[in-house]
């Protein structure tokens, strides 16, 4: 902490609790932070005045549009985003399921688009949700497809923890899966972050042949019968290979992909 600002720090840490709350009233934020309350009615001042939080009619506090601005500029500037957008647009049309695009991030994947369909009931997945790498199509298809080394260390170190009825909790069984998405080129999950739903995910690589982000498809368990697997898988994979080369991917090296 030696080399950090306090103050700002501190208010790093007001700004964190809208990543959980749309509206927060300056009591509700020292409750929650743990700051004295002459500290938040500061920090809050000259938050508001910088354009990152606004203050409503009610009292409560928003985020402030700066940070749409901010949002839209980094997204903006994600190549792989750019890269993958009119391809996640195809799939999507075509398969007529919600598109995901995820990127690892630490020991957890994150959502940096969704593409919707016009179907009445929806995944409550969001732009910057994030999930554990063990659970999720898209976060285990990039745990399959990280460094060895790198995958094991995060295996013996983390704790399984159930999310829904179909999230994989013993270790064993999840290396079993990470060892035929490694052969397949695919992942498939039901259940495992949000009940009665599935995702289909296949990796997303660089052009070092690294696998960096995961391209999936997602809606309900119903709609993931059997019989419709074998299409859907091939045209995920076809789809994460067309921007993988859009990405620089060498033909050169191998792409986990059904043929």
């Amino acid at each position: 902490m030696q080399n950090k600002n306090k103050t700002v720090v501190r208010s790093m840490d007001l700004l964190h609790l809208f990543l959980t709350h749309s509206k927060l009233t300056i009591n509700e934020m020292v409750e929650l932070s743990h700051i004295p309350k002459t500290s938040v009615h500061r920090m809050i001042g000259s938050l508001e005045e910088m354009g990152f939080l606004t203050k409503q009619a009610d009292g409560g506090y928003t985020l402030g549009l700066l940070f749409l601005q901010f949002g839209n500029l980094v997204a903006e500037r994600l190549d792989i985003r750019h890269a993958a957008l009119e391809v996640m647009q195809r799939l999507r049309d075509d398969v007529n399921r919600a598109v995901h695009l995820a990127v690892r991030d630490d020991y957890s994947t994150m959502y940096i688009e969704k593409l919707d369909t016009d179907h009445p009931v929806r995944l409550f997945t969001k732009i910057g949700k994030k999930a554990p790498l063990y659970a999720g199509a898209s976060s285990r298809i990039i745990l399959a497809f990280m460094p060895e080394e790198e995958r094991e260390q995060y295996l013996n170190e983390v704790e399984l923890k159930p999310l829904c009825s179909g999230t994989i909790v013993d270790k064993q069984l999840l290396r079993h899966a990470l060892e035929q998405s490694q052969q397949s080129g695919y992942s498939f999950s039901r259940s495992e972050l949000e009940n009665y739903t599935a995702e289909l995910g296949a990796p997303i690589m660089d052009h070092t042949g690294q696998a960096i982000a995961a391209l999936s498809i997602a809606g309900l368990d119903v709609q993931f019968g059997d019989e419709h697997l074998p299409a859907l898988i091939q045209k995920v994979q076809e789809a994460a290979y067309d921007i993988s080369l859009r990405l620089g991917f060498s033909v050169g090296h191998p792409f986990p992909i059904v043929k």
